[in-house]
């Protein structure tokens, strides 16, 4: 008997993603009781660190920085599909859901994840170093993407409101697939080595040496049961969300509320495996993490919600408020500040993170 408990403990990772699909289709547009939210709750916890460790897995059997790549797309893609079907669902309420959870997404991973995992390297290593070229460039596409889809839509003038229309929402989600399909080419084809982990000497690590990387078979397995994980973890988190809209409103908190702690859940995978990366050293893969997922979020979502406007009823509201706009532009500053000398100290992941919390206060307290 305990031989048994003993395995099922090894094999919880292969356990746990596929119960968190059943438990996905027996809950899936229900109304849940309170002990069926803790279940799902405890589930849905499970499915997280499911989903990174086998992101790990396959990053190591590829290596960097397709294995950040994985990751990354694989949880953008589903947290598109989620956006998508909760405007569908939502009517009106919901034309602000893409914009708030997509600029939610950037400043949890471009301050969040960027200013834990620059803490706490620094902290165990005496600073944080990576390789500014790579890093940069990947800056500069989410700040490029991010002022065309969440700012110039406050400005536009052939809508009333923070609105595109249709020929500029056109060009938007064009845009953003282009930019993200050049900085794939670049980050996975050209210019590889600039997203790769670097000594503090400067040295690129082509390898890590800590164990030798699983079979194809192995990592082929990893990659179904990663997908498996992350569908329970947003459709379980899609299943929590009314729970949490009932606890949002009767605390008097804003709506917007409710986008930040589902983009936490979601974002929850990438955090666990930047940071440990950051502890081991390897904070470019952290960046990478951080900042493929922000580019992803905003140049996959886009597109998304453009071809779903055109059976969408509601208005789809894209522009920043004037509060969010300032945030935005000075993550940017303060990013580029940090990226340009390739090395980090605690007061830069500080810096961040007090960035991250002025966002949450905000969003609480409009």
């Amino acid at each position: 008997m305990i031989t048994r408990l003993r395995a099922l403990t090894r094999q919880w990772t292969t356990l746990v993603p596929a119960f968190a699909v059943v438990l996905l289709v027996f809950t899936w547009g229900r109304n849940l009781p309170g002990a069926a939210v803790a279940l799902v709750t405890l589930v849905l916890a499970g499915s997280v660190l499911a989903a990174v460790h086998h992101a790990e897995v396959i990053a190591h059997r590829v290596g960097e920085p397709f294995g950040s790549l994985v990751l990354a797309v694989a949880v953008t893609i589903i947290e598109v599909a989620l956006i998508v079907t909760l405007m569908a669902d939502g009517g009106d309420k919901s034309s602000t859901l893409a914009r708030d959870t997509v600029f939610a997404a950037v400043m949890i991973t471009c301050n969040g994840i960027v200013g834990l995992c620059l803490l706490v390297a620094s902290l165990r290593h005496g600073t944080a170093v990576f390789n500014p070229e790579g890093t940069g460039a990947a800056l500069a596409t989410v700040a490029t993407l991010a002022t065309l889809s969440l700012v110039l839509p406050t400005f536009t003038t052939s809508k009333p409101g923070p609105e595109f229309s249709s020929v500029q929402l056109t060009f938007a989600a064009l845009s953003s697939l282009i930019l993200y399909g050049l900085f794939v080419a670049t980050q996975t084809v050209r210019h590889r080595d600039y997203f790769l982990p670097i000594t503090r000497q400067g040295e690129v690590i082509t390898a890590d040496d800590h164990a030798r990387p699983p079979s194809a078979r192995t990592a082929w397995n990893s990659l179904g049961l990663l997908a498996l994980a992350l569908i329970g973890v947003v459709g379980l988190a899609k299943g929590v969300s009314p729970t949490i809209e009932s606890g949002v409103a009767a605390a008097g908190l804003h709506q917007a509320v409710v986008g930040v702690i589902i983009a936490l859940l979601v974002l929850l995978p990438e955090t666990i495996a930047a940071l440990r990366a950051a502890r081991r050293d390897r904070v470019q893969t952290s960046l990478n993490l951080a900042l493929g997922s922000a580019m992803a979020s905003i140049g996959l979502t886009i597109p998304a919600v453009a071809l779903a406007s055109i059976w969408l009823s509601g208005p789809l509201v894209l522009g920043l408020g004037s509060t969010h706009m300032l945030l935005l532009a000075l993550t940017i500053v303060v990013s580029s500040l940090t990226v340009v000398p390739g090395r980090a100290t605690p007061l830069q992941g500080g810096v961040h993170l007090v960035l991250f919390a002025a966002y949450l206060e905000l969003a609480i307290s409009p």
